[in-house]
């Protein structure tokens, strides 16, 4: 079966932890096909929202998602969707 990563990656300050998560994200570029970035505009609100979908192996995904965790107030979920071939 193949499958896609959804990841959802939830920052608490965002203008705090966006410089390291950006560094993270960066270095795996190669892994990600899309980037969707969320925030409230009507009060430029600190809580930030990133959809990522990922294309890499399960090694690969866990190191981006460890990292990802490891930043201070950023929170990571994750779903695989499967398609049978």
């Amino acid at each position: 079966m193949n499958y896609s990563t959804i990841m959802v990656v939830l920052l608490d300050k965002r203008t705090d932890a966006a410089p390291r998560v950006q560094e993270i994200l960066t270095r795996y570029g190669c892994i990600i096909g899309t980037r969707i970035g969320l925030h409230q505009l009507n009060d430029c609100s600190e809580e930030g929202l990133i959809i990522l979908h990922i294309g890499g192996n399960d090694g690969e995904v866990e190191k981006l998602a460890g990292e990802l965790a490891g930043v201070h107030r950023v929170k990571v979920q994750q779903m695989k969707v499967g398609f049978d071939q």
